[in-house]
């Protein structure tokens, strides 16, 4: 198959000189969104429209957002050309942190960083799990990147990468909830959609079985479609010596002696992500790729964005089919559910698995577990139910923290 490295999108075929706005004349009135003001074109902060005006904020964070709100809160309104979800995506050590800070800061959007198990083993209370390992079996012990990389071949690979991929589905969730409450664009480090090219690279290295792979597909299948895609995807492209050389200078002790990143499994990351991950995604988002063997400048990266016009696709068009929403209460919907509905999310996640040894745990090292947690402080109610930590008012709450998924 052949694989172009572009510097630029497509959308620079118009042949705009940099700088050039051309939203203005692109936006369009959509009838039957109550005024909603759709434009084509994302602007960087020098570009912005000072003029449009959206709602504050919503605190989405700490209030739920229900059906009584969405009478009085409208989505769409708060939604204009910037407000885009774009995917950073790229190998191991291709400087996706720095360029998506960068990125965002240039289009004054919202950065979510890479998802890690530090969300999963660091509780609302800045307590460490996996300072519990001693007092735990083998099999309930924790296993995170770290452990992954310096022990590839272990039996718990395959529940550390469904983990992930949960871990990566949250984040996103985050992501949404945060456009459609503020209105403001995100730029995210990586996505649920591609986690499936690291566990690929995973089975063909050996590390997990033909078994728990199908289970991961099981579990991705029935989870993925409740998300909407990304309207752009940013691949920074760079070789796999580039990638060994790049461990070797940044030289983090589990990367640099890590089993795992082989040549063989750091082939395989690359090949899945251009022979089948770009390839898929870009019949839903728009896709720019760069050649980042030698990093490069985030300010043209933005002028290209700038030339890009999300709104070119007609109705039976895969692309950007997601984000074709015309009734306001659509977006309500939407809009509820990755705000407030994050435990009916958690439940797509509880597929039925007997058959894979590596994603099971012994019934007494379970019981175990759940007697260690249950006498950690911390861990023994939900956030804010812990008086011994210092919650107060918990004889007048009536529900746990609405953004809560793990605790």
């Amino acid at each position: 198959m052949a694989f172009v490295i572009i510097r630029t999108s497509a959308a620079k075929l118009m042949n705009v000189p940099p700088g050039t706005c051309l939203k203005k004349s692109l936006c369009k009135i959509n009838g039957n969104s109550l005024l909603f003001k759709q434009c084509a074109f994302i602007s960087g902060k020098a570009l912005r429209d000072k003029d449009i005006k959206i709602p504050p904020p919503y605190p989405y964070k700490e209030k739920e957002y229900k059906f009584i709100h969405a009478l009085f809160d409208r989505t769409s309104r708060r939604l204009n050309e910037n407000s885009k979800i774009i995917a950073v995506e790229g190998p191991i050590a291709a400087g996706k942190s720095d360029f998506a800070k960068k990125l965002a800061e240039d289009l004054d959007f919202y950065h979510i960083s890479e998802a890690t198990y530090d969300d999963l083993y660091i509780t609302p209370y800045n307590f460490d799990i996996r300072t519990l390992d001693p007092k735990l079996p083998e099999s309930c012990k924790s296993y995170d990147e770290k452990n992954f990389l310096l022990e590839p071949t272990n039996t718990k690979a395959a529940g550390f990468q469904i983990q992930k991929y949960q871990l990566r589905y949250f984040r996103y969730v985050d992501a949404l909830a945060h456009l459609l409450n503020t209105g403001q664009g995100v730029v995210v480090e990586r996505t649920p959609f591609s986690d499936y090219v690291f566990l690929e690279a995973m089975h063909g290295s050996g590390f997990v079985s033909s078994k728990a792979r199908r289970a991961y597909y099981e579990v991705k299948e029935n989870t993925i479609h409740e998300l909407l895609k990304p309207h752009l995807v940013i691949y920074l492209d760079i070789p796999v010596n580039v990638v060994k050389d790049n461990i070797k200078k940044r030289n983090y002790p589990h990367e640099v002696q890590s089993k795992a990143l082989t040549d063989e499994y750091l082939k395989q990351i690359e090949n899945g992500y251009k022979r089948n991950y770009l390839k898929d995604i870009s019949e839903h988002a728009e896709l720019m790729v760069y050649d980042w063997s030698q990093g490069g400048d985030v300010e043209v990266v933005v002028e290209d964005i700038e030339r890009i016009n999300f709104d070119r696709f007609d109705k039976y068009d895969k692309k950007m089919k997601d984000w074709r929403i015309v009734k306001e209460w659509d977006w309500a919907a939407l809009r509820t559910k990755y705000t407030s509905n994050l435990s009916e999310l958690m439940a797509y996640f509880n597929v039925p698995i007997y058959d894979v040894p590596e994603l099971l745990i012994d019934a007494h090292d379970l019981k175990v577990k759940e007697d260690v947690m249950e006498s950690t402080p911390g861990l023994i109610y939900a956030k804010g139910y812990n008086a011994d930590l210092g919650d107060q008012g918990i004889w007048f709450k009536t529900k746990r923290d609405h953004r809560s998924v793990y605790y």
